[in-house]
């Protein structure tokens, strides 16, 4: 059935002490205590995060790659999910078309162009319909669902659960939070990023589209948020 679009995300893990433990792998580099001692050495926020924030302006991103964060993620389609799994260095579960049989009518999502349109959104629910209908035969007769599966579009509702670095998290906040990045999975990594940042509000910086990282635009097309890169 038709679903209300919006995704829904939850951070369902992170490291209890996300900021000491960066702070001791930026320190274990420069120091002579063992990476033990730097851990308990101190719990001076300010102190911690003006380190960190020098050894991530230098690019030295492998002190964040020991950060782990797992979201559980529904209500998007597989199109946005086929989007995220392209990333690299992280790891998805997500739910099979292959073992779970749909019953009935599939929850779909509707992309924001077309549900404005009435007429258009009609006609989608209505196809959304007649691909249904035509999956539930295939499934009646005895096909597998991991055939009857191929009719299904890219509009269908999945789940998914990913876990990522820090780094990546980063990378993919700034990738994906550009306004040219499609809709729907620019939304879900916002509120992936929200999410994050409700319990790490430090992260707030860093997590935002490349070009207010980079204070210009290196895209092709660019929306004129910031200055083109000039050669």
């Amino acid at each position: 059935m038709e679903n209300n679009n919006k995704p829904v995300v939850n951070l369902i893990s992170k490291p209890e002490n996300m900021l000491k433990t960066i702070y001791t792998a930026c320190r274990t580099c420069y120091s002579a205590l063992s990476p033990y001692e730097i851990y308990n050495s101190t719990d001076d926020e300010a102190k911690m995060l003006n380190l960190i924030e020098k050894v991530i302006s230098s690019g030295h991103y492998s002190t964040i790659e020991h950060i782990q964060v797992t979201f559980a993620i529904s209500n998007v389609s597989r199109a946005c999910t086929h989007q995220l799994v392209r990333h690299r260095h992280m790891s998805f579960s997500q739910k099979s078309q292959r073992y779970v049989k749909e019953k009935g009518q599939f929850d779909f999502i509707i992309p924001p162009t077309i549900a404005k349109n009435e007429e258009l959104r009609s006609k989608f629910i209505n196809f959304m319909g007649e691909i249904s209908k035509l999956y539930c035969e295939f499934t009646e007769a005895g096909i597998p669902a991991e055939d009857a599966r191929a009719v299904l579009p890219n509009a269908a509702a999945s789940s998914i659960v990913a876990s990522l670095n820090l780094r990546e998290m980063i990378h993919l906040a700034n990738l994906r939070l550009c306004t040219r990045a499609q809709y729907e999975i620019r939304t879900m990594i916002k509120m992936m990023c929200e999410e994050l940042i409700k319990e790490e509000p430090w992260l707030k910086s860093y997590l935002v589209p490349k070009c207010e990282r980079l204070g210009y635009c290196d895209e092709d097309k660019s929306c004129g948020r910031m200055p083109k890169l000039t050669k």
